[in-house]
């Protein structure tokens, strides 16, 4: 019991944390002007295709696995999150080890560009800008990635498992509550059929050998860190409901009370909805969908308190996207330009040369 007590809670721990700061660091994504950082919004029409993906892909997975070589399959994809989990880790340890390095660090600036065509016609298609201390965090998440590339390690794996829920909860945003009720109630009627309908769901995640899921070893206590009985948890049931949370704290920020009501609650909620999928799973030992839990409990809270403060119609008229950011330059008139090049020099030599009038203007009209 022990053991139980120390996994389960540690899981929930565990997903706690990339909702909380992926929550924080996807509104201040939102406010970025680094094109590298902008997030990618989630459309009404993206919430209704993802179950109908994700079921594809699923049951693709478990054909796979039924019929080639589990071992093989494994090894190609073990490869392929071996460079998405380095990448993803990089990026999420990236802000909290700038602090660690002194202010005399040569830090020097990189560009990777990668562009298509030539003259005029040319297209940049990768254009990323980095410096030496981005370098020394890949350096750290590519032994990190070794480690679970050979050993296949319960705690390489969260590791991996954190930084693609944390990215996945900072960099996917919801443009408003509708979107999130149509994705959370489809991905809710996905996850229930999949789970108890069928064992694909079942068969896949214990085949599966890669950092889509967190977990943790229930026999700890017993075998230290050589156990093999673990407790686990898909990262979608930490990013799905994540991505809504990170929404709810965004439309509280929008109302300007200096208070985070509707994301507390939804926090709270995220906590119950997945305690209560523990005790449901000890009960009847049979693997739960935690989304059957989480979903209700996510939509279900905030909507309560809206109800409550009269803020319904507010909720649901908030649109993410449509939001503009401080400090953000929006161009509304286009100059129009015309005449011969030969004209438009003359025109630019005139201002030029005469700087010391305009410098002559009172202070009110600069």
């Amino acid at each position: 019991p022990e053991g139980m007590a120390l996994a389960y809670g540690s899981l929930v721990l565990m997903a706690l944390l990339p909702i909380f700061f992926g929550a924080l660091r996807s509104v201040s994504c939102a406010k970025s002007k680094n094109s590298s950082e902008m997030p990618e919004t989630i459309t009404s029409r993206d919430a209704a295709r993802f179950p109908i993906v994700a079921s594809c892909t699923l049951l693709g997975l478990y054909l796979f696995f039924k019929i080639f070589s589990q071992e093989y399959i494994n090894l190609l994809l073990s490869m392929y999150f071996f460079v998405l989990g380095i990448l993803a880790l990089s990026h999420t340890i990236s802000p909290m080890m700038n602090r660690f390095f002194p202010a005399n660090f040569p830090n020097k600036q990189y560009q990777l560009l990668f562009t298509q065509g030539s003259g005029e016609s040319k297209e940049e298609i990768v254009n990323y800008e980095f410096d030496t201390k981005d370098l020394v965090c890949l350096a750290l998440s590519s032994v990190v990635g070794v480690w679970y590339l050979l050993r296949k390690h319960w705690i390489a794996n969260n590791l991996f498992g954190l930084a693609f829920s944390l990215n996945g909860v900072e960099l996917l945003h919801l443009n408003n509550v509708s979107t999130g009720c149509i994705l959370l109630g489809g991905l809710f009627i996905y996850d229930v059929f999949w789970v108890f309908g069928t064992n694909v769901m079942v068969t896949v995640a214990k085949s599966f050998e890669a950092p889509i899921k967190l977990v943790f070893p229930q026999d700890l206590l017993e075998k230290g860190l050589d156990a093999d009985n673990f407790a686990m948890l898909g990262l979608g049931d930490i990013v799905i409901p994540g991505i809504f949370i990170a929404l709810l704290l965004r439309f509280d920020i929008s109302l300007k009370k200096n208070t985070h009501t509707y994301f507390y609650t939804s926090f709270v909620a995220y906590i119950f909805g997945l305690g209560l999928t523990i005790f449901i799973m000890h009960i009847f030992k049979h693997a739960q969908p935690a989304l059957l839990y989480l979903v209700p409990a996510c939509i279900g809270f905030p909507l309560l308190v809206a109800l409550a403060k009269g803020e319904v119609t507010e909720m649901f008229s908030y649109e993410s996207s449509a939001e503009i950011l401080p400090h953000t330059p929006r161009l509304t008139h286009f100059p129009t330009v015309s005449g011969s090049p030969a004209s438009l020099a003359d025109s630019m030599q005139q201002k030029l040369s005469c700087p010391r009038r305009r410098r002559q203007q009172s202070p009110s009209a600069m």
